[in-house]
C-alpha cells in the first residue's frame, strides 16, 4: 500500500561537536545569564569536565545543583524548580547524560508554571514557555541533547511517563567525545543499545517508501553494529565520536520524519527500571527481542530488509535478524532476558503487566495490534525464571 508520508521538520539545537567543543560555552551563554547548573553524581568532578565548565563561566552568577538521578525524579528536581525561583535563575545548563538533559528541560518549564509540575509530565499542561537550556554532554544515549523530549519518574507514584516540550529543546549542545573515554563499560554498553533501539522503533513497523529515511536509520544501525564489533577498541577516540553522534542521530527527529514508528519496547521496559531499578539500557536489550518474536508477523518485512542492509546476512528471515540483535546485545554484555540481571523474582511478569495495567500501557495496539495478551505473552518469554 502506497504510503504518502507528510511531516514537518525543525531542529534548532546548535550543536558543537569535537574535541575543542567545550571552548564554544561561552559564547552560547548571556553574560548576564543567571545560571543554574545542574549534573548528577558527581563524575564530572573526577574527569575534569566540571573544572572545564568551571573556567569558562569564570566571573559568571552561577548556582550548581547536583545528585540528579539516573532516572530524574520530580522530587529532586521540583528541589531545584525552587532553587531557580528563590534565586530568580534565567538560564538552565545541563552537564551530564540524558537523565540530566531530561532533568534540564522539566526545571526550564516548571519553574515558570504555577501549577503541580506532574501536570507537565502526565499531559494535563502542555509547556508553552521555558527557560533556556544548553547541554554539554557526557554520556551518549538518549539524544536528550537536541530533541524536545524528557523521561520523568515519579518516586511517590512509582510512575516513569515521556513527554514532549518544544520550548525547553535545549538552545545548544556541546558533544565532545573525549570525556566517553574515562566511562564505565556499563554506561558505554547502555549507551550503543539505547540508541539502536530509538532507531528500530522508528525503523521496525512496515514499508512506506520512505527510501532517505530508512536509508538514514540503516547507516545509523550499520554504525552501531560496527561499534559493537569493535567494542575492544571502545577506548579509542574514533570509536567514542562514532558513538555520540549515532546516539544523537538516533533521535534528533530525522529517521522518524513522516514514517510510521513504534515506541511499544520503551513503553513496556520504562516499567522495569521503576519495579526493579534495572538500567534503561538494559531493559531495552531484555524485552526487545521477545517483542519482535512476538511481534513478527506484523515487522516481517521490514525485519527481513534490516537483516540484509544492516546485519549482511545473505537471504534472511525475520528470524534471523531477531537472533542477529540478541546476539549483538550479548557481544556487549546487556541481557536479554531478566534471568540475565540480578533480579530474581517469579512473579516478575505479574508485576509488570499489573504496573502496565495501571498506567494504561497493557494494550498499546499500533500496527502490530498489541493487546494485553500480547503483552502478557512477552513478559513472560522475557521474565520468566
Amino acid at each position: 500500500m502506497e504510503h504518502l508520508f507528510e511531516f514537518s521538520f525543525h531542529n534548532p539545537t546548535k550543536i558543537h561537536f569535537g574535541p575543542n567543543s567545550f571552548s564554544k560555552l561561552g559564547m552560547e551563554i548571556p553574560k548576564d545569564a543567571r545560571i543554574l547548573m545542574l549534573y548528577g553524581g558527581g563524575s564530572i568532578k573526577g574527569n575534569g569536565v566540571y573544572d572545564q565548565v568551571i573556567k569558562v563561566l569564570t566571573g559568571r552568577r552561577l548556582i550548581e545543583f547536583g545528585g540528579i538521578e539516573p532516572n530524574p525524579t520530580i522530587e529532586t528536581l521540583s528541589s531545584a524548580v525552587e532553587l531557580v525561583r528563590s534565586e530568580k535563575l534565567d538560564f538552565i545548563l545541563a552537564v551530564g547524560g540524558g537523565s540530566v538533559i531530561d532533568g534540564a528541560k522539566f526545571v526550564a518549564a516548571a519553574a515558570l508554571y504555577d501549577g503541580d509540575g506532574w501536570d507537565i509530565v502526565s499531559g494535563k499542561h502542555i509547556v508553552q514557555e521555558a527557560l533556556p537550556v544548553g547541554a554539554i554532554l557526557t554520556l551518549a544515549a538518549t539524544g536528550s541533547e537536541s530533541n524536545a523530549a524528557a523521561v520523568i519518574t515519579n518516586a511517590t507514584r512509582h510512575e516513569k511517563k515521556v513527554y514532549y516540550a518544544e520550548p525547553a529543546r535545549p538552545r545548544f549542545a556541546i558533544l565532545n567525545p573525549e570525556v566517553l573515554t574515562s566511562l564505565p563499560d556499563r554506561q558505554l554498553e547502555n549507551g550503543l543499545v539505547d540508541a539502536f533501539v530509538h532507531v528500530c522503533e522508528q525503523y521496525l513497523t512496515y514499508p512506506v517508501g520512505a527510501l532517505v529515511q530508512d536509508g538514514h536509520a540503516e547507516s545509523i544501525m550499520r554504525a552501531l553494529k560496527t561499534l559493537a564489533d569493535t567494542y575492544a577498541h571502545r577506548r579509542e577516540h574514533s570509536w567514542c565520536q562514532n558513538l555520540m553522534w549515532a546516539a544523537n542521530q538516533a533521535l534528533c527527529g530525522l529517521v522518524g520524519a513522516g514514517v510510521p514508528q513504534d515506541w511499544a519496547t520503551h513503553r513496556l521496559a520504562m516499567e522495569l527500571t521503576v519495579l526493579y531499578g534495572i538500567d534503561h539500557g538494559r531493559t531495552l536489550s531484555i524485552l526487545q527481542p521477545w517483542l519482535l518474536r512476538e511481534t513478527i508477523e506484523a515487522k516481517r518485512i521490514k525485519l527481513v530488509q534490516m537483516g540484509k542492509r544492516v546485519f549482511d546476512l545473505s537471504k534472511p528471515e525475520a528470524e534471523d535478524t531477531i537472533a542477529a540483535i540478541e546476539s549483538m546485545y550479548r557481544s556487549v554484555n546487556m541481557p536479554v532476558h531478566l534471568r540475565d540481571t540480578e533480579v530474581n523474582d517469579p512473579q516478575a511478569a505479574t508485576r509488570i503487566m499489573q504496573a502496565l495495567r495501571e498506567h494504561g500501557n497493557a494494550a498499546l495496539g499500533g500496527h502490530a495490534n498489541l493487546d494485553e495478551a500480547k503483552t502478557l505473552s512477552i513478559l513472560q518469554a522475557a521474565c520468566s525464571v
